[in-house]
């Protein structure tokens, strides 16, 4: 397998993504959208995981190479980032896989552009672009992304923009696919049973899949299951 890199440019703004190119064309190719401070490369084992199935995943504005706009950090923008890659690697129709949320980006795509999905895939996030409150970027920045060395996963800068511009909105958007919802199923999971059922009625096709051992990073906690349901889900 060959992993391409790439940049996709929209309105000054440069947004990095891998490519891992295809290796079986009668495959649909899946584009990947990571979680809030997660960068394209850390997917790299995902990417290998499903090869020969090509795999396009990104990293959004000020995360890993992608540029660090001073404003532009609502969910219409992260939308574009999306929209920036999908020209950038001419993909027709996709699986779409996010975590965390990047589920928020996914679903506000997807609820623009239906025709290009063949499926859709959300781990451990609700149907919703959550408005951050007063105080959580400095939270974020000094208990979380300092202490981890994760500031060059997420630049403060966006997680500022991220802040100040976010707005509140539900994305229950109606999805004429297959619908696979991942969660956690110990406390720090961010899917309740209410969010479950929310899904549920966005499409007909809705499996839900919960890991026991597992919070909210179920990559962390139960990588071969959660590949392994990946991969059965793309094959169905």
């Amino acid at each position: 397998m060959s992993v391409e890199s790439h940049f996709a440019h929209h309105h000054g703004v440069r947004i990095h993504y891998l490519d891992s190119r295809s290796g079986d064309s009668s495959l649909t190719p899946m584009l990947i959208c990571p979680g809030l401070s997660e960068t394209a490369e850390e997917y790299a084992e995902l990417l290998a995981y499903l090869w020969p199935r090509r795999c396009v995943v990104l990293s959004f504005r000020g995360r890993g190479q992608s540029s660090t706009p001073s404003t532009g950090y609502d969910l219409q923008d992260h939308v574009m980032d999306i929209e920036s890659v999908v020209e950038s690697a001419r993909l027709d129709r996709f699986h779409l896989f996010s975590y965390s949320r990047g589920v928020s980006y996914a679903l506000g795509y997807a609820s623009v552009h239906a025709d290009r999905i063949a499926s859709v895939l959300v781990q451990d996030y609700p149907a919703q672009h959550k408005q951050m409150p007063h105080g959580w970027a400095d939270e974020y920045i000094n208990d979380y992304l300092i202490p981890f060395g994760r500031t060059g996963n997420i630049r403060p800068e966006a997680v500022r923009g991220i802040q100040r511009e976010s707005r509140q909105m539900d994305l229950q958007t109606p999805l004429h696919v297959r619908l696979l919802v991942l969660m956690g199923l110990l406390e720090g999971s961010l899917v309740t049973n209410e969010d479950v059922e929310i899904y549920k009625t966005m499409s007909p096709a809705t499996q839900i899949r919960g890991f026991q051992f597992s919070g909210h990073d179920i990559r962390g906690a139960e990588k071969p299951l959660l590949f392994e349901t990946i991969k059965s889900f793309l094959q169905e």
